[in-house]
């Protein structure tokens, strides 16, 4: 894959004027090994055995022909089993690559391929110019006739990496490139968006967008209306000429409805097997009833159900992964009407230095809120560290600085600063308030507190004597003994939940975010036995994450849990 980005363009006439704009910089050029295109080839099904000449077909960044080559030469073979002249298939490829120099060596090396075939040097040629375009994919998709396939390594190119212009123009023509997107969502959306009732689009491309907040939207795209069929996470596979850090996967989407899934995971060595090896592995798993496939290096599974929506895509071990989607199954969110139970973040102030105090003195005590702090979590329980919130809330709105003389007149000496923010700005009246309003009814409930950042999910008791601040999720609920809960929350069975769903940050950090939260699945309190609670509590009390993931396992009716780095 090579990909070089020009002017952005979002009209017809942006397009004409295409041709005459300076090429200003290059991108994202990650060439595949053969065993990966093989692979890729045949999970399209673009494969001599089928009548190839029929069919249209579009390499979106075809680089110097690493897809290319391979799909010639299956092309010729293809002609020959179902007796077309190979010259007459001007329409069954399209390749696009901006690099004018990367353009005339693609071209070269079909030329070979197709003297090679009978045909005559000016055939070869003239046939390997109509096939492979000097131009941008990303313009020429909305006007290109449905396809039948699209297949290739796109270019992984971060937007704040291009000029505004082009980055705007293409985030104004792809609405699935939201927030720090990377370009290679603008080429699934548009691969996608081309592909005729049946048709499939198999990419090898970073897998960031199937977990991050920016692959939301492109993720709906997909749930809405094509069919996952395989995602094969390939971080640890040797799949590119050069080492890169991209997070590498497969996948396999195709214009159809959703059924059953194949999820592998390619590490170490599983080149050695063949690529047909590897596929015939994938072909076993969608159709057999056993749960697990194992080769060297690959391990493969299937999954009843793909997720909906903007729901994250886990990245997990397949045996993870099988294990997640079985929980997920028979077990409710832990935010539920049927849990009774909620997730939330503490108040966010946009002045922290302002409305944060630990002198108890400095307003009216009635407009003090004991604030806990992530640091007064430190050993796994709760030990207030003496800090308040100037609070301007109380249950029925921002309070009356006229009813408080020392709030007014504190507020008021920070008034410029409190008015300078952009809740200040949008909220002229009440520019004294927190960016969050304080939900008074929370302070006296009993609850768990869970730290942003950490290796670990360690949930913390608050008996209901402080709010939590912004740095802090917190878990309450009106049917379980939260004490119990905070048994399963300590288990490694909710950090797995999490692991599957989040990013791990530099250093090995989780961040246990209530997106994440939301995602552990929890029986009824109900179901569970006395015992059960008993042990949960226990192991609670005395932060046993042993005893606690222990009692989990009984309590989710599972065995064991695969490692991480199954």
């Amino acid at each position: 894959m090579s990909y070089t980005y020009t002017s952005a363009l979002s009209t017809t006439q942006d397009v004409n004027a295409a041709a005459s704009t300076k090429v200003v910089e290059k991108h994202g050029v990650v060439y595949t090994k053969p065993w990966v295109v093989d692979l890729i080839l045949d999970l399209a099904g673009y494969v001599s055995s089928e009548d190839l000449g029929a069919l249209r077909v579009i390499e979106p960044a075809a680089g110097n022909g690493s897809f290319l080559v391979p799909m010639v030469e299956r092309l010729v073979d293809s002609c020959r089993r179902y007796g077309r002249q190979i010259a007459s298939c001007t329409s069954a490829l399209l390749a696009f690559e901006l690099d004018p120099f990367s353009t005339e060596k693609a071209q070269a090396a079909v030329v070979i391929v197709l003297e090679q075939s009978g045909l005559s040097q000016d055939e070869s040629l003239k046939l390997a110019r109509t096939w492979i375009r000097c131009g941008d994919y990303l313009q020429s998709a909305p006007s290109l006739p449905p396809v039948d396939i699209v297949v290739g390594n796109p270019p992984y190119i971060r937007l704040e990496d291009m000029d505004e212009a082009t980055a705007g123009a293409y985030r104004k023509y792809y609405r699935t490139m939201v927030g720090r997107a990377d370009l290679y969502v603008a080429f699934y959306e548009a691969a996608l968006r081309g592909l005729k009732s049946g048709g499939v689009c198999v990419f090898v491309c970073a897998d960031r967008w199937m977990l991050n907040q920016y692959g939301a939207e492109l993720r709906r795209l997909v749930t809405s209306g094509f069919a996952v069929e395989t995602v094969i996470e390939m971080h640890r596979a040797d799949a590119f000429e050069t080492e890169v850090s991209a997070y590498p996967a497969i996948t396999v989407i195709r214009r159809s409805l959703q059924r059953s899934a194949v999820v592998a995971r390619a590490g170490v060595g599983v080149e050695r097997g063949g690529s047909s090896i590897l596929f015939q592995a994938l072909q076993e798993t969608a159709t057999s009833a056993n749960s697990i496939r194992r080769l060297p290096g690959f391990t493969a599974t299937r999954v009843e159900e793909w997720f909906e929506g903007t729901a994250p895509w886990p990245c997990s071990s397949p045996e993870r992964l099988a294990l997640l989607k079985h929980l997920e199954a028979g077990f409710l969110p832990l935010e539920s009407a049927g849990t009774g139970t909620k997730v939330g973040i503490g108040v966010a102030t946009g002045a922290d230095e302002i409305f944060i105090t630990n002198d108890s003195t400095i307003v009216e005590e009635s407009r003090l809120l004991p604030l806990a702090m992530a640091a007064d979590m430190r050993g796994g329980t709760l030990s207030w560290s003496g800090h308040y919130l100037v609070n301007p809330w109380n249950n029925h709105g921002l309070v009356d600085l006229q009813r408080y003389p020392r709030l007014r007149n504190y507020f008021e000496t920070h008034a410029p600063q409190l008015r300078d923010r952009h809740v200040g700005k949008r909220n002229a009246e009440g520019w004294y308030r927190t960016i969050d309003r304080v939900d008074h009814r929370l302070t006296n409930r009993p609850k768990l507190y869970i730290a942003d950042i950490k290796n670990q999910l360690i949930p913390v008791l608050d008996d209901g004597s402080t709010y939590p601040h912004h740095n802090l999720y917190w878990v309450s609920s009106v049917t379980w003994d939260v004490e119990v809960l905070g048994g399963l929350l300590l288990s490694d069975v909710a950090q797995f939940f999490v692991e599957c769903y989040g990013v791990r940050m530099r250093g090995g950090y989780l961040r246990f975010q209530a997106q994440y939260l939301r995602r552990i699945r929890v029986p009824s309190p109900h179901d569970l036995t006395a015992q059960q609670s008993n042990d949960l509590r226990s192991a609670f009390r005395k932060r046993d994450r042993a005893a606690a993931s222990e009692a989990a396992l009984d309590v989710y009716g599972i065995e064991q849990l695969p490692r991480e780095d199954e």
